[in-house]
């Protein structure tokens, strides 16, 4: 059965911010959980050929040819993930709202899964990180990423079955945030971001610096 991950961010700035939007969930849901914190590394791909990478790795994808998908490595606190997501909307597979998602911990380095990539055409687009903490808020998960360049960002993510529900999930996710006076980020500002990132990332990886993006 395919899993689609309906998300949507919000970019909160600092800490303080942060630790109001953790007091606001735990008064407004007394069986919050904290699922944990920790640190990745993820590395972006553009370009290659993804059915070469699918029999490099021998990877069992849950999609087909996808029309826009994002293909990326990940370091999380010693693990090594191979991360695809294909869009199931309008939006893209980089940053969209509704994707299906794959991912698989792979028993590389995440230099050689890099190479493994590289290997099959792709080419990096850029490197991230960021400092993770993850709640189980009601029906739905939040994870609060400090992230260079973008500061504090925050992603409420719903896991569903069936793409049908896909806009009535936004829906319900969106009620959540106004529940907690929580600004969505806009598609179009979100890409302005991403793509000023993706052309300076060198100056932001593995740093405590941000910039601001209207």
């Amino acid at each position: 059965m395919a899993n689609y991950e309906i998300e949507i961010k919000s970019l909160i700035g600092d800490k303080r911010k942060a630790d109001e939007l953790v007091s606001k969930m735990k008064l407004a849901d007394p069986g919050l959980v904290s699922v944990g914190k920790h640190k990745q590394m993820n590395h972006y791909f553009v370009g290659g050929n993804l059915a070469k990478l699918k029999v490099r790795l021998n990877l069992e994808l849950p999609f087909q040819n996808p029309k826009d998908a994002s293909v990326r490595t990940r370091w999380a606190d010693g693990r090594v993930i191979l991360v695809i997501k294909a869009t199931v909307d309008d939006t893209t597979s980089s940053n969209g709202t509704a994707r299906q998602e794959f991912e698989k911990v792979m028993n590389l380095t995440l230099e050689q899964l890099d190479k493994a990539l590289l290997d099959c055409g792709f080419e990096y687009q850029a490197k991230w990180s960021r400092e993770r903490e993850e709640y189980q808020y009601k029906n739905m998960n939040v994870s609060i990423d400090k992230n260079a360049g973008y500061g504090y960002l925050v992603e409420f993510e719903s896991v569903i079955t069936d793409l049908k529900m896909a806009e009535q999930t936004k829906t319900d996710i969106r009620d959540r945030m106004k529940e907690l006076a929580v600004e969505e980020l806009p598609q179009d500002r979100l890409e302005r971001m991403f793509d000023y990132y993706n052309k300076h990332w060198q100056d932001y990886y593995g740093t405590e610096k941000v910039f601001n993006i209207a």
